[in-house]
């Protein structure tokens, strides 16, 4: 196996997230208070237009922050997709509640509308969405389900930041919207998450969950059993850096996936993410989709090959009802997600960053594209 030359993701960063951070080792405010943090949940809470933001230490501590100001407890269900990371399901496992899985909808690969109410038990809580590789989910139809059924909605926007829906931004769609800055997403601190919301008694209590359980109104009083699920403000200061740039951090992204559907359109057997007729998704990593019988090679084989020539890949999520820790209640629901693992088994994450060069991206379409059966 060559050396990757070509890693699958990286990071933009620039001499302003390198001020910002200077400046706030200067400042002496390093930990979970400061000014970098205060700026940068007013600018992410005005970019998803609600009235909220709070930033927290990663994007699997805002969905489990989201869940348990919902109240969400043992012996709940909520109802989530299958294909996705496996931070959605291990959440709602920390509050002792059960994830049901269903499958995905071929035409956006996020949660199917259409399956949901028949998953609808006296257990069920609500839905969690997710807007899958930076495609958002069709809001209206499950907002209006979990209406009906008197559920509440989370956005699992972690790899969809910017992206909209019928004109409106992720994280203002649903009950609350969670988000995480990974080294891999759009805008990144490293570490770290937030979520969004309108609701003020719901963010109060989330800020006081997130607080260790601290009284907002009377210093080291703690009514309820909290927890420390804040981000630093040295984070917040590179937050701060990535949101004056993302325009700019956007538009190479969409440049490069510009490149790849012009220098792999029209190969047998490789498709592309659909993108629905609502959606404006977000540029997060370029996907492929590998019919093996007219491609002449599996994903597998293409992962490798491309491996051997030093490009880093990466295949889809995993269905989560098909891992371990779910496989069992999963088999006993007779779970049949037939998209979510046709989708799963066959699809491709190519290199996705603001740097890659047009050169990298025409060596890594020559070889998928040298390799079809033609």
């Amino acid at each position: 196996m060559k050396k990757i030359m070509t890693q699958v993701s990286a990071p933009d960063l620039s001499k302003m997230e390198e001020a910002n951070v200077v400046d706030a080792i200067r400042s002496t405010w390093i930990s979970s208070t400061g000014s970098y943090i205060n700026r940068f949940e007013k600018e992410f809470a005005n970019k998803c237009s609600t009235n909220y933001c709070l930033s927290v230490c990663n994007g699997t501590v805002a969905l489990h922050l989201a869940l348990l100001a919902l109240d969400v407890r043992h012996g709940d269900e909520v109802i989530v997709p299958s294909l996705t990371y496996i931070a959605t399901a291990n959440a709602v496992r920390y509050v002792g509640a059960e994830p049901i899985f269903i499958d995905v909808d071929p035409k956006t690969w996020c949660i199917d509308p259409d399956l949901i109410e028949n998953s609808i038990t006296r257990r069920t809580k609500g839905i969690i969405v997710v807007h899958l590789y930076g495609h958002p989910a069709d809001m209206d139809r499950i907002n209006h389900i979990a209406a009906v059924h008197g559920l509440w909605v989370i956005e699992d926007a972690a790899e969809a930041h910017f992206a909209k829906y019928k004109g409106d931004p992720v994280g203002s769609l649903g009950r609350v919207g969670t988000f995480s800055f990974y080294g891999n997403k759009i805008i990144t601190c490293g570490e770290g998450g937030a979520i969004t919301l309108n609701d003020k008694n719901l963010s109060i209590r989330a800020k006081t969950l997130r607080g260790q359980g601290m009284d907002p109104n009377r210093r080291y009083f703690f009514p309820v059993t909290g927890y420390n699920f804040r981000l630093t403000n040295i984070a917040c200061a590179i937050l701060c850096a990535q949101m004056e740039r993302y325009k700019n951090i956007l538009t190479k992204r969409l440049n490069i996936f510009s490149t790849y559907r012009e220098f792999l359109s029209e190969i047998n057997g490789i498709s592309f993410q659909p993108v629905a007729e609502w959606a404006e998704p977000t540029p997060w990593l370029f996907c492929i989709v590998v019919n093996e019988k007219e491609y002449g090679k599996s994903r597998d084989d293409l992962i490798r090959l491309l491996e051997n020539q030093g490009i880093e890949t990466r295949p889809f999520f995993i269905p989560l009802h098909l891992l371990p820790p779910f496989r069992e209640q999963s088999v006993e629901r007779k779970d049949s997600l037939i998209h979510t693992e046709k989708i799963s088994r066959s699809g491709l994450n190519l290199p996705t960053f603001s740097n890659l060069s047009k050169k990298e991206i025409e060596k890594i379409c020559s070889i998928i594209r040298s390799s079809s059966l033609r």
